[in-house]
């Protein structure tokens, strides 16, 4: 430990025991995002957290979050990291900061902004000069608010982490050092520690020697700490994430892990004299369009809207089995947890209601309304068009010759509708590009709607772009003169939401539609779209996230804070087939349930 770089830190170790204050001390943590908890509900969130018998929250710091086009850093409002760290403070909690750069967490491209990782020639989390040139200029707008929120200055700041889970993807141990050093640099006195898989692969890739090295895992806590403490006797067990739960993919059945096996798995780690954070103690939601995804090798799998990942504190901030489980287990330590407050009761939600549907602008028609086209002589992808998420409609009028023909596009990613002179021929996504089309002889419109279903926030392919990013062929022949309508619907305000849904007749099957919700005293609510395929949903002028009726969620959190008192409109984006009515459930519909607990086999 560089105890000239700690003489202020609040946490410090030494003979493998940590202290607070030179005091014997556990961290007792759970993961909170503030970015996916409405502000309004951050206390009463991190009010949970403290009842559940935690001392610490610790959060991750996503920079696409905060600098959504280069050089416009935004720490205000939904982003306001030190109001939120405050928060903590006043529940008693101190505060655990990740600022990466490189975040993973199930978000879009990891935290890391489209913009940079779509710079031509961008080697991502590298000792690469234009790389750490960007980080270095986001640091020096993040890490001076960290540091002035250390526990050292007042703050409730106590831990710092270095990179995230780096011994997962690479081994430039220059790079880990540099972002040590760029914290430091910055002001960070507090604890610095690493946290990476437990398998001596990922902790020779990951960790930094003077370092705390902690260890990322959700089974076997034994032999995690067996193996650090045989490379780090000097240091403190420190589980920085136990996945007492798991994220969700579309198409997949929804993750549980049982509260008996969670509180099993904390258990081991108390047990042998370790320090925790429960990931997540409350997941939240990837409201909008920041889900990521991830890839198996063969396939993309997008995630979904919710982030509940079956953690203690439920999406809406129930207090499920699993909380009372590990609010037990916790209780039991005596001594280092003060007495716990009570548990708090559940948020109030509106009553179960249906609601009527208007069918507003047809699809193609609508989407063509939204902006002044993009031309090109051939498809530009979401970064070529300085578009991070959303929708972009390519249009083209290929001759196509009598008869059947191949039409293939290369680089997809992910998802295109295909229509031709309007109407629907097929969906095309990464691993089924092509299909055949009939000519006769004559032009035809060929458009293209291209959805980006997240971006990869995990592995080698961490950073790739969207979009078409080859071509699109007519059995061998290249189709040239392309019209691109840039759909960002993240960015869109009420005025381009209603302007396209107001922009074209109905045609009765795709498009946009509307629905009134009257509410005497706002309350949470969970909003289903029964008969409905796929698409995105805005709360007045918010947009909620996307739907998709391969499940397994089925149903969307609309928290409170997003209704107001008397006449709210919900409007939807329907890209396949309307269905009859909106209706409002009792509860989460997360799907078809399997138990789940990650292992490092």
């Amino acid at each position: 430990m560089d105890t000239a770089h700690y003489a202020k830190a609040v946490l410090t170790f030494s003979d493998g025991t940590l202290r607070r204050d030179g005091r014997p001390h556990r961290v007792l943590a759970g993961s909170l995002h503030y970015f996916r908890v409405h502000p309004e509900q951050w206390a009463d969130r991190l009010l949970r957290l403290a009842a559940l018998g935690l001392n610490t929250v610790d959060t991750y710091v996503p920079w696409n979050f905060h600098e959504r086009s280069a050089g416009d850093v935004r720490f205000d409002g939904w982003r306001d990291l030190t109001r939120f760290a405050r928060l903590a403070q006043q529940t008693g909690l101190d505060v655990i900061v990740r600022p990466g750069p490189y975040i993973c967490a199930e978000w879009d491209n990891g935290g890391l902004p489209a913009w940079l990782t779509g710079t031509p020639g961008m080697r991502l989390r590298t000792s690469h000069g234009p790389f750490l040139d960007a980080v270095g200029r986001w640091f020096d707008e993040l890490i001076p608010r960290v540091a002035e929120l250390q526990a050292g200055r007042g703050g409730p700041v106590v831990a710092v982490q270095i990179e995230n889970e780096y011994g997962s993807y690479g081994d430039d141990q220059a790079y880990v050092r540099w972002v040590r050093d760029a914290l430091v640099e910055r002001g960070v006195t507090e604890l610095l520690y690493t946290a990476d898989g437990p398998t001596p692969l990922m902790q020779d890739g990951g960790t930094v020697p003077g370092e705390l090295a902690a260890a990322t895992f959700g089974s076997r806590p034994a032999e995690a700490a067996a193996l650090l403490r045989s490379r780090r006797p000097d240091e403190p067990f420190f589980c920085a994430e136990f996945w007492s739960g798991w994220f969700d993919h579309w198409g997949e059945r929804h993750h549980v892990r049982s509260a008996a096996s969670a509180a099993e798995g904390v258990g081991g780690i108390l047990d042998a004299g370790g320090s925790v954070s429960l990931y997540m103690a409350h997941g939240g939601t990837n409201f909008g369009l920041w889900a990521g995804a991830n890839h198996d090798g063969a396939s993309l799998q997008p995630t979904v809207t919710s982030y509940d990942s079956d953690a203690p504190v439920a999406e809406h901030g129930a207090l499920t089995p699993k909380f009372f489980a590990l609010r037990e287990r916790l209780a039991a330590l005596g001594g280092d947890v003060p007495p716990l407050p009570p548990a708090p009761a559940d948020p109030p939600l509106l009553a179960p209601r249906s609601l009527e549907v208007t069918r507003r602008a047809a699809l193609l028609p609508a989407l063509r309304s939204t902006t002044e086209p993009v031309r090109a002589p051939l498809p530009l992808s979401f970064e070529e068009l300085a578009q991070a998420s959303g929708l972009v409609l390519y249009t083209a009028e290929p001759l196509l010759p009598p008869g059947r023909h191949e039409l293939t596009v290369t680089g997809l990613h992910d998802r295109a509708q295909v229509f031709v002179d309007g109407a629907p021929v097929g969906v095309l996504d990464r691993e089924t590009s092509s299909f055949t089309v009939p000519g006769g002889g004559v032009r035809v419109r060929l458009e293209l709607l291209v959805e980006n279903q997240g971006r990869i926030n995990y592995g080698p392919l961490l950073g790739q772009g969207k979009g078409i990013l080859g071509g699109v062929r007519v059995d061998r022949r290249l189709v040239h003169g392309w019209t691109m309508h840039r759909l960002p619907l993240d960015e869109w305000g009420p005025r381009e939401t209603a302007g396209a849904a107001s922009a074209a007749p109905p045609d009765g099957r795709a498009g946009f539609a509307t629905a009134l919700l009257e509410v005497t005293e706002p309350a949470d609510a969970f909003l289903a779209l029964p008969g409905f395929g796929k698409g995105f949903v805005w709360v007045n002028d918010t947009l909620l996230g996307r739907y998709w009726e391969i499940g397994p969620q089925t149903t969307l959190y609309l928290p409170r804070p997003l209704l107001r008192a008397g006449e709210n409109t919900l409007t939807v984006l329907e890209l396949e087939r309307f269905g009859d009515h909106l209706a409002l459930h009792e509860g989460p519909g997360l799907g078809p349930a399997e138990e789940y607990v990650e292992t490092f086999d």
